[in-house]
């Protein structure tokens, strides 16, 4: 997984389970990050401020520089529109893609079952599907105020969703790392479990409310970390993704 440290600080090379966020709405500043940051990070997320900025080129360009990609625009519609607009997504070569888990059981399925039809009939490999359970930026005051009682927590829906997306036929979920644990208990050790709101340990917590450290979210359970901007703000976002991934390297 990567090049070992030597007595020159030789860099370590990506863990795949590191996800670097795009959130950009310039393809040059996108290469600029990209480009600098090389071999140390393999896998971004492109996000709704980059695809709705500069669109396909956002992904196809990624996908030319031999990166896997996250293509991040939580799909929520009636099950046919998700899934054609899905179908229609997985031929830019995305690497993984989502949709709302909110929509429900029968969107998700249909979700899932046309977009394994069409990888089928194209005979190329399907990307990953997951669901967003709630959103990390979503706080307990937030959460009382979209009309949930106190005896409905923020923890039970987001395992409630989860079980829900696995029984649909996805590949797993978006959650907060606080409840990473409960949902890898929930749905066995294959479930992806991809986790925004990860924030090395001295980080800006910025809209985020739901947070762990990179190690922490590992230990709980979570199979991908999307980190934004410590990265991306970073004065050497090098050392910072360098820095992350040896935090990573803790856990196996």
């Amino acid at each position: 997984m990567g090049l070992k440290n030597d007595d020159k600080g030789a860099l370590k090379m990506a863990d795949e389970r590191l996800i670097a966020a795009l959130d950009f709405h310039d393809m040059d500043e996108v290469r600029a990050l990209v480009n600098k940051l090389g071999d140390s990070v393999s896998s971004y997320k492109v996000g709704m401020e980059l695809y709705y900025s500069v669109g396909r080129e956002s992904v196809t360009w990624l996908k030319e520089k031999g990166k896997k990609v996250f293509l991040d625009l939580k799909l929520h519609d009636i099950p046919n529109t998700v899934g054609s607009g899905l179908c229609s997504l997985m031929d830019l070569g995305a690497d993984m893609l989502n949709v709302h888990a909110e929509g429900g059981y029968t969107m998700m399925k249909t979700a899932a079952d046309r977009l394994h039809k069409a990888a089928e009939d194209a005979n190329v490999p399907c990307p990953k599907l997951i669901a967003v359970t709630v959103l990390t930026s979503i706080s307990e005051d937030e959460w009382a105020e979209l009309g949930f009682s106190e005896k409905v927590q923020i923890k039970d829906i987001v395992v409630h969703l989860a079980r829900l997306a696995q029984k649909a036929g996805l590949d797993g979920v978006v959650a907060s790392p606080q409840e990473a644990a409960m949902i890898r208990e929930a749905c066995g050790k294959d479930f992806l479990i991809v986790t925004p709101g990860v924030r090395p340990a001295g980080s800006s917590l910025d809209d985020q409310s739901r947070i762990a450290t990179p190690a922490s979210a590992l230990r709980a359970g979570a199979t991908h970390l999307v980190i934004g901007r410590p990265i991306r703000a970073a004065e050497n976002p090098v050392k910072a993704a360098q820095d992350i991934i040896k935090e990573m390297e803790q856990v196996k």
